[in-house]
């Protein structure tokens, strides 16, 4: 069988598996038996034909129920580079460190439209940050102890896959004073962020040069793949914004992440329940063989 089609869900039964098999079955695709990853929560159906199809049988059909399609070649992944943002922190930074400015909601409103991929991303980070002009410097230690926590499952994928081998990237368009202390306490390799421009213990209001945005996002992906001599068939990419699609779409497995509709729909995998471990389910790694955060 040359494709693999992945169930993680709280509960899963044999009644949803073989109904799986069925829709599959019925979409002209032949399967093997179902194949538990572990016993009611994560189940393999390996299947030959097109995995389009096989998506288009599976995704939205079972209530609570992710579900990854990929080839079985190259499964478990050897680089994964991740957004930081709503995907490695529940939280968007600049929203949050705004509310200590009193400026939240106008804030957070552009925040959304930039991830939804209705504004250019460079030109709202520019505009955003602005609007913090002046804000003490020492807003930034409070936000990240009272307002960033750390997304379920984050620290299992990312300290499993570097245990098994693997290289992990966090790549963030917010910023390095959140992303460098979240990046090492998940166990990330590599941590790449924007830099707030502070003078006198103050915001100045603008970003440092270059931006990190989605070209640096995919270029990130790219060029460490290439150093470390991997086809980017072994990698994996994980967002939630607009500015993620161009990275999640270089992957071998671009995984959209709880994420906003421009990228669900583009992605060609998606997490809508779970928490992050499901992108070791979706590499075959059963819970026995995880590296707990």
């Amino acid at each position: 069988m040359d494709a693999i089609a992945t169930l993680i869900g709280t509960w899963l039964d044999s009644d949803m598996l073989l109904a799986a098999l069925a829709r599959l079955g019925d979409a002209g695709l032949t399967c093997e038996e179902a194949v538990w990853l572990d016993d009611c929560i994560a189940a393999d159906i390996p299947f030959t034909g097109d995995m389009a199809a096989a998506r288009q049988a599976l995704e939205g059909v079972f209530e609570g129920v992710d579900v990854f399609v990929q080839p079985a070649a190259h499964r478990e992944k050897r680089l994964i580079v991740a957004d930081m943002d709503s995907t490695m922190i529940p939280v968007e930074c600049i929203d949050e460190l705004a509310d200590y400015a009193g400026i939240k909601p106008q804030i957070a409103e552009v925040t959304e439209r930039a991830m939804r991929g209705e504004l250019d991303f460079a030109a709202a980070l520019d505009a955003r940050v602005a609007l913090l002009k002046g804000l003490e410097e020492s807003a930034i230690e409070r936000c990240l102890a009272e307002r960033v926590t750390l997304m379920p499952g984050a620290r299992t994928l990312i300290r499993t896959m570097r245990a098994r081998g693997g290289h992990a990237v966090l790549v963030s368009g917010g910023f390095t004073r959140f992303a460098e202390p979240v990046g090492a306490e998940i166990g990330f390799d590599q941590v790449i962020a924007n830099t707030l421009l502070i003078e006198d213990g103050r915001l100045t209001g603008a970003v440092a040069r270059p931006i990190v945005d989605s070209a640096t996002k995919e270029a990130t992906l790219r060029a460490v793949a290439a150093e470390r001599g991997l086809d980017l068939a072994e990698t994996m990419a994980v967002g939630d914004g607009a500015n993620d699609l161009p990275m999640i779409r270089a992957a071998g497995l671009g995984v959209a992440y709880h994420a906003k509709p421009i990228v669900a729909t583009a992605a060609g995998a998606r997490v809508d329940h779970g928490d992050l471990t499901a992108l070791l389910y979706a590499q075959g790694i059963k819970r026995a063989e995880w590296v707990e955060g």
